[in-house]
């Protein structure tokens, strides 16, 4: 099953049928909003508004965790980020959409896993997207005629201030492609409840290191983002019926991250924690 995280400009798409809003409850407390279930040509698929209808959350304060092992109890198998950002290249002008396929966090005031005492994992965040997932972008975008960047590195930042000049520069240095502030710890806590996943990420301006553009603003970035809206729309359309035929394993190993990741022995793992983690770890728990 798809899941889609996005906003109002994603979830609102002509087609859908038997739409039904399913409030959710999670070890991790309540995510950002309601599940919205329904259906897209015949096939299942749900959206979760990331900041809540109405744009209620903050970056800061999103309830990652929640929102993930909500999409888990839901049956979703493979998550599609549809996220606005800056762009931090000359050439990835607004408008512009690229397929992420790595990140730089440097946000710090996140819960960003869903263990710790009680029971400790580490899981391989190397390739932190899933490419079965971004071979059905890349395809649907193509078919549709949308203008794709195929690769690119997200800088996830604390937020909610836009960057100052001076980190915009530092960030260009690094060599990243686009600038955020959600996607981080979305993409690691999506690969511990071994959940495909990809981003999908709509430039609205160039940040402000950019000499020829005026600084950011929240009223330059709707502007783009309504504009950008049909696009969106279009082309999860697209890509739904292309991820409906999930294989009974992901090549990529998305779905099996767990399996050699949990280091705590068995005998000293809290019930507590375990029970906690029955919807994301269930499988090797």
């Amino acid at each position: 099953m798809l899941g889609v995280i996005g906003g109002s400009g994603v979830y609102d798409l002509p087609g859908l049928e038997n739409v039904r809003w399913e409030p959710m409850d999670t070890p991790w407390g309540t995510p950002s909003d309601a599940l919205m279930h329904a259906e897209l040509a015949g096939q299942p698929i749900v959206f979760l508004p990331r900041h809540g209808r109405g744009h209620v959350h903050s970056p800061s304060s999103l309830p990652y965790r929640a929102n993930i092992d909500a999409l888990k109890q839901a049956g979703v198998t493979d998550i599609l980020s549809v996220s606005a950002v800056g762009s931090l290249k000359e050439e990835l002008k607004p408008g512009t959409f690229v397929l992420v396929d790595n990140f730089i966090d440097r946000t710090f005031s996140r819960q960003k896993s869903f263990f710790g005492e009680g029971c400790v994992a580490h899981v391989s965040v190397a390739h932190p997207t899933c490419g079965r997932v971004g071979a059905a972008v890349r395809e649907a975008a193509a078919e549709i005629g949308i203008d794709l960047v195929d690769g690119g590195t997200y800088l996830t930042m604390e937020g909610p201030q836009f960057s100052t000049l001076a980190e915009s520069n530092l960030y260009r240095q690094w060599g990243c492609d686009v600038i955020g502030m959600t996607n981080m710890p979305e993409a690691k806590l999506a690969r511990e409840a071994e959940i495909c996943y990809a981003t999908v990420a709509m430039v609205t301006d160039y940040d402000c290191w950019h000499p020829d553009h005026d600084n950011v603003t929240v009223e330059q970035v709707i502007k783009t983002l309504l504009e950008n809206a049909d696009h969106a729309k279009a082309l999860v359309k697209a890509v739904a019926p292309k991820v409906a035929d999930h294989p009974d394993a992901c090549q990529k190993g998305c779905d099996r991250a767990l399996d050699f990741a949990l280091i705590t022995h068995q005998d000293k793992r809290d019930p507590a924690v375990v029970e906690k983690l029955k919807t994301v770890a269930g499988r090797v728990l």
